[in-house]
């Protein structure tokens, strides 16, 4: 069962995906935003290229736990593309995660140029590695 991992931004959305029995996560593209329509095209192909059965979205909450106008933005944009592809997509919380792969990246001397192309992409892997960490747990 792969399961697919979003950051969604103004921008760009960084995407993740997981091994197919759900415990690693690696980095898998970011996608530059044109338009909803677009964006949720593009998110359907990769869907079907990877056999994905699931998305986790991270969830951009306020520091003290509130959905701010930012988090009603990706909950809107995780309702159409549950409406166009029919797959469950679940909420993570993504607090820190962008500053955690700035982190990472500036740990691995990447350059400020290539740290902005991949910086999405490796939230999304935080985001979704966490997830798949979360289950684990659980079980």
């Amino acid at each position: 069962m792969r399961i697919l991992g979003m950051d969604v931004g103004d921008k760009t959305i960084g995407l993740a995906i997981s091994d197919p029995l759900g415990i690693t996560a690696q980095g898998l593209m970011t996608i530059k935003r044109s338009s909803i329509e677009n964006d949720i095209e593009r998110i359907k192909e990769i869907i079907k290229e990877y056999g994905v059965e699931s998305i986790v979205i991270g969830m951009p909450k306020n520091m003290n736990n509130t959905i701010g106008p930012r988090a009603k933005i990706v909950i809107e944009f995780a309702q159409k593309l549950k409406n166009k592809t029919d797959i469950n997509c679940e909420f993570y919380d993504e607090r820190l995660t962008t500053v955690e792969a700035e982190r990472v990246l500036l740990q691995s001397d990447m350059s400020r140029k290539k740290r902005k192309k991949v910086i999405d992409k490796m939230a999304a892997v935080l985001i979704l590695q966490s997830y798949l960490d979360n289950i684990k747990k659980r079980c």
